[in-house]
């Protein structure tokens, strides 16, 4: 689908975007494709561990992040709409 339709949004993030490439729940090759003939100008942000370096140039930033200090550390239960 192309058109002013495919461009609503300036900013794209797949959070944690690696695991369903990694797991095969997405094509690798699909998903580049995908990133690399997008329209207009669209950012997009892709987190997760060990990104395939293709995903990493088809992607305009790719982050890795790691847990420094989390309520769960302390005993606090996890909470809806945070860890689930």
């Amino acid at each position: 689908m192309k058109g002013k339709s495919t461009e609503r949004h300036g900013l794209n993030v797949l959070d944690e975007f690696t695991y369903p490439l990694r797991w095969g729940w997405v094509d690798l090759s699909d998903a580049i494709t995908t990133l690399t003939d997008r329209p207009g100008h669209q950012h997009v942000i892709i987190t997760g561990r060990n990104a395939d370096p293709r995903l990493i140039e088809a992607a305009d930033l790719v982050m890795e992040t790691g847990k420094i200090k989390h309520p769960m550390d302390a005993g606090q239960n996890g909470r809806r709409g945070i860890e689930w």
